[in-house]
């Protein structure tokens, strides 16, 4: 079964197109915490809209962490249904599959959304990757996965992957604002925890194209070597 990498942190399989980790609200439950961030709202919508467009799925599956606060409030409410009543008319089905972020979601059920705890697309299962489940092929997130790269001038910057494995593919963070966990660093996925990354393939989203970087254990390599 084909499985298309696409440049907008998204990957698609058939008629099924797969995000992860928005995180909806986000910026709104700082605000509580007396922390302030440009909204990052629009510029989502704008870009799967786009997105949804082009590639016209019939189904839009969100893999988790759709919203950000563990305790729900109003405003993460109210965005929450101005994103699905801008994303609805454009697809035929949205399934959301729950996250550990995902605390009180399931009144999306009233504006015609599926809420489940995994969902199975032939050989591969989706699930967002908080904790473990039986399975085979697994599709998560939850990691926000990242690694650190100099730029032109050598200052650090974080950069969102893709990690491809045989048995486990492992979705960038949607939401501009969830910047990554460095995953030469830490690993929070228990699917990842038990197994060996070094053997994934690093895939780097940019705004028109996929890049390989290869292994993740060449690319500690050329690393370590600059």
């Amino acid at each position: 079964m084909k499985i298309e990498f696409l440049p907008q942190k998204a990957i698609k399989i058939k008629d099924n197109l797969i995000i992860a980790d928005l995180h909806l609200g986000y910026e709104e439950s700082l605000v509580q915490e007396g922390i302030y961030l440009p909204k990052a709202f629009n510029q989502m919508l704008t870009l799967l809209k786009g997105l949804v467009l082009r590639e016209q799925p019939r189904r839009l599956i969100i893999n988790g962490d759709l919203k950000h606060s563990f305790v729900p409030f109003r405003r993460e409410k109210i965005e929450v249904e101005a994103f699905f009543n801008e994303i609805l008319p454009l697809v035929r089905e949205i399934i959301v599959v729950r996250g550990n972020h995902d605390v009180g979601i399931l009144w999306i059920k009233s504006l015609g959304i599926e809420v489940l705890e995994e969902i199975e697309i032939g050989e591969w299962k989706v699930v967002h990757g908080h904790k473990l489940v039986e399975g085979d092929r697994f599709i998560i997130g939850h990691e926000h996965p990242s690694i650190r790269l100099r730029d032109e001038v050598g200052a650090l910057i974080k950069v969102p992957i893709f990690l491809k494995g045989e048995d486990l593919i492992t979705l960038p963070a949607f939401s501009p604002w969830a910047y990554g966990n460095d995953i030469l660093r830490e690993i929070v996925s228990p699917f990842l925890r038990n197994l060996n990354p070094t053997f994934f393939e690093v895939l780097v989203p940019l705004e028109t194209e996929i890049l390989s970087f290869g292994k993740l254990s060449e690319l500690v390599e050329a690393l370590r070597r600059m």
